[in-house]
């Protein structure tokens, strides 16, 4: 695993990251029968709020990206893509630990929706999500805080 760290986004940043999310998610929405070559890109652009999100760098390079959204009842979990080539190397097992330790310590529960089928939902699963409500193209999932 190379050396990692999230630097805040910018909006500068919104076209890779769109361009990122139609790579990683388009077999998943294809087989869904959902892949739209616009759509998948557009609406990671309306949706984009640098605020809440980090770009995720190895080596100084952009590798990806995730977003951790306040919401009434928890935080969302969102738009985490990692670059395919380094997929399966430990990193995104990584941001995602660091990311829940701040949940854990603030308090609050993780949820977020990932697509059926996806081989992502077992990254999930093993740090501790289970699943709340399964619809015709998303399983919703929550993690609740650990407490030390």
């Amino acid at each position: 695993m190379g050396e990692w760290e999230l630097r805040p986004a910018s909006t500068s940043d919104v076209e890779a990251v769109a361009e990122l999310r139609a790579v990683v998610l388009r077999a998943d929405l294809e087989r869904l029968g959902r892949y739209d070559e616009r759509r998948v890109r557009q609406r990671l652009r309306d949706g984009f709020d640098r605020t809440h999100t980090w770009v995720i760098e190895v080596e100084g390079a952009f590798a990806g990206c995730v977003a951790l959204r306040p919401a009434e009842d928890a935080r969302w979990l969102e738009h985490f893509y990692l670059v395919p080539r380094l997929q399966g190397a430990g990193i995104g097992s990584a941001v995602l630990r660091a990311l829940l330790a701040r949940c854990d310590r603030s308090g609050d529960p993780v949820r977020l929706n990932v697509l059926r089928g996806s081989a992502a939902r077992r990254l999930y699963e093993r740090h501790g999500f289970t699943v709340e409500a399964v619809d015709a193209v998303d399983v919703f999932m929550v993690r609740e805080p650990v407490r030390t």
